[in-house]
């Protein structure tokens, strides 16, 4: 590759996300009103719960992240932290680091040459069997938002952290991003903690026997087409153009890597603001009359984090989006996708937050897309709520409201 990659996508029929910021929403076919999900108490343990064993410890936890408590798999577990395996330790040593990896043959250019920095996403969730249901925190990315990037999750599970990391693609004219590959971030992860020093020099690094399944997760075939073939070859893709959608490779393994040693964390107030145009085709994502409703969305989403170390050593983070967009109706069977209907318009709300101290971690994230007027032919608003809190207590919500 040389310098950075650009990527270009034909618009095209996106079925991975909503509009906004949010993913993975549940679709409400027809005139409807209803709380889809809203369970209270403690949310049961999902399945199959995997046992890895280190220095004579063991740990039972979900080899995977959910965007719930459902049990839903979103993203394989592939990286262990044991040791000195406090989120902010592995934040501060990999913030600590430059981007030069030539000595562990990644080329000095993007997007391997980047360096880290914490990362706007969506809070996703993780569970481990003595600490429960835990929540993103912390999430890192190597790389600017777009156009791609390594993103990194950790989730405290007590005494261990988990980790999920994955090279990803800003899909052009929307928020979202789609994994392409999760053996190359394990490796850069793996790869930078060896730069860092704070690793155990007598056992440094362990793969686990295959904890989650090979391939996991897909990118879709009109995705997948857009990218460069330089990428295509770059995550072991087939080449050219395929009609079907490409199974994501990985060989259903973590790298548990052992921290002996932590890198001193500086105070700092860190600042993200940019604006993304959000100008797609996409499934209309609630509120619909049937599964061939779709709509042109365009308008701008701001997206604003503050992240903050205090000399206390405690870790919070902010994250607001918000968006006016304007919403047509279209048939996708046409090229270029024909107007159907009137345009109207919509609001997107989103706020993350996340906590870290010595005795606890939060997480919470509120959600709400409004169609403007709400009144009218499957129109409605759509509310999710997400939090896991100390005490393993936590809440999910999805709330659709919709006119008949």
């Amino acid at each position: 590759m040389r310098g950075p990659l650009q990527v270009t996508l034909l618009a095209g029929v996106v079925s991975l996300f909503a509009w906004g910021c949010q993913k993975n929403s549940s679709s409400v076919n027809g005139p409807a009103q209803a709380t889809l999900f809203r369970p209270g108490g403690t949310p049961d343990a999902p399945a199959p719960l995997v046992a890895v064993s280190f220095g004579g410890s063991t740990q039972k936890f979900w080899p995977f992240s959910g965007t719930n408590f459902s049990g839903v798999p979103q993203d394989p577990v592939n990286l262990i932290f044991v040791g000195q395996s406090d989120p902010r330790t592995i934040r501060a040593a990999l913030l600590s680091l430059d981007g030069n990896r030539t000595a562990f043959g990644f080329p000095d250019v993007s997007p391997f040459n980047c360096t880290w920095r914490d990362a706007i996403g969506d809070v996703q969730t993780a569970y481990g069997e003595s600490e429960g249901w835990v929540g993103s925190a912390i999430q890192l990315a190597c790389g600017p938002y777009g156009p791609i990037r390594f993103h990194l999750r950790l989730f405290d599970i007590g005494g261990w952290t988990l980790g999920n990391a994955h090279f990803e693609v800003l899909i052009p004219g929307t928020t979202e991003h789609q994994v392409l590959n999760w053996e190359l971030a394990e490796q850069l992860v793996v790869a930078d903690f060896i730069r860092s020093g704070v690793l155990d020099p007598t056992v440094p690094f362990i793969q686990t026997e295959a904890i989650n399944p090979s391939p996991f997760r897909e990118i879709p075939a009109f995705i997948y087409n857009g990218l460069p073939e330089e990428l295509k070859a770059l995550i072991g893709g087939p080449p050219g153009s395929v009609s079907t959608p490409v199974p994501i490779a990985t060989d259903g393994k973590a790298t548990l890597l052992n921290l002996a040693q932590s890198v001193g964390d500086q105070p700092v107030v860190a600042k993200q603001d940019f604006v993304i145009q959000f100008d797609q085709v996409i499934p209309k994502p609630f509120c619909t009359s049937g599964p061939f409703d779709f709509i042109y969305v365009k308008g701008p989403v701001s997206l604003s984090q503050t992240v903050v170390m205090s000399p206390s050593g405690n870790f919070t983070s902010q994250f607001q989006a918000q968006g006016n967009l304007e919403l047509t109706p279209v048939d996708p069977s046409t090229n270029p996708p024909t107007p159907i209907g009137e345009t109207y318009r919509a609001v997107v709300n989103e706020h993350h937050k996340g906590i870290v101290t010595d005795n606890q971690t939060l997480v919470s994230s509120f959600q709400m897309r409004t169609e403007i007027p709400a009144t009218g032919p499957f129109r409605g608003q759509l509310l999710v709520e997400l939090s896991v809190g100390p005490g393993n207590s936590s809440k999910y919500s999805l709330e659709v409201k919709c006119e008949p």
